[in-house]
This record gives C-alpha cells, sequence and structure tokens, in this order.
C-alpha cells in the first residue's frame, strides 16, 4: 500500500515522503497513530503544491539573507566596552553582546547561538567572527572592540 508520511518514522520514511508499505503495517500502526496517510492522486497534488510554495519561499529567503550578509561584511561592527589602559576589558564581549551591537547599527537581529566567535574576546582589537544566517549562508564580519569613551 502507497502511503504519504505525515511524520518522520524512524527507519522507515521521513515526513512528505511517498512509500509503499505492508498493507497491515500501514493500516494497523501508521495510519491509526497519524504518522501516515493512504497516497491517493488527490493528496499527492496537494503535498506536491505545498513542496513547491515551500521551496519558492526558501529561495527568496536565501536571497534575503544575502543581502544581510553583504550588510553585515560591509562595515565593521563597533562593541564598546570598559577596559583598563592597557587595553584588557574588565569582562569579556560576548555573542550575546555582538548580537546587540548588530541590532542597534544595522537594525537586524542576529540570534547569539548563531555568532560562532570561538571564545570570548578579553582585549580591545578587531576580531573576526561568524554568524550562520541560514544552513546555506554565513557571513564572516569584522567585529571592533573598543573602549568607552572613545572615538
Amino acid at each position: 500500500m502507497k502511503v504519504l508520511f505525515k511524520k518522520d518514522v524512524p527507519d522507515v520514511a521521513a515526513a512528505g515522503q511517498v512509500k509503499d508499505v505492508a498493507d497491515g503495517y500501514a493500516r494497523n500502526f501508521l495510519i491509526p497513530r497519524g504518522l501516515a496517510v493512504v497516497a491517493t492522486a488527490g493528496t499527492l497534488k496537494q503535498v506536491a503544491d505545498v513542496q513547491a510554495v515551500a521551496a519558492r519561499h526558501a529561495a527568496g529567503e536565501e536571497h534575503a539573507t544575502r543581502d544581510l550578509k553583504q550588510r553585515l561584511e560591509a562595515q565593521p561592527i563597533v562593541v564598546e566596552a570598559k577596559a583598563g589602559s592597557q587595553g584588557r576589558l574588565y569582562g569579556s564581549v560576548t555573542a550575546a553582546d555582538v548580537s546587540a551591537a548588530i541590532q542597534k547599527q544595522i537594525g537586524v537581529s542576529v540570534d547569539r547561538r548563531d555568532i560562532d566567535m570561538g571564545e570570548h574576546i578579553r582585549l580591545v582589537g578587531s576580531y573576526q567572527v561568524t554568524a550562520h544566517l541560514h544552513r546555506l549562508v554565513s557571513a564572516t564580519m569584522t567585529v571592533e572592540v573598543r573602549p568607552i569613551g572613545s572615538a
């Protein structure tokens, strides 16, 4: 029996996939638990339409993300922090601080968990930081850490 999987079933199929399974397995396990439905011509057409819309949406989202990447890489992100006379920070600059600086300077929200710094920044200076914006798009931006009150 051909069924359309509504949810992922480990070692069997992923959601949205059409697969031929044993009749008893479909009738007694998959369909009663809401994991799959019988694959009719109507359901297959409906799934194809939904997947086409999702593909168009993903393409538009990726294009917008590439524009954001260019904006992030075009100018340095400036983070001001308290620092001693030799440029050592009182504390450190974290991914959350970089995220807040991006929001303030560019007006775009980037989740702190998507920012890869390696380790916290503890000195004044210029650093390369990677932001994972989309599963296919990452931006490598320059973060300038300056002591508070400098220009």
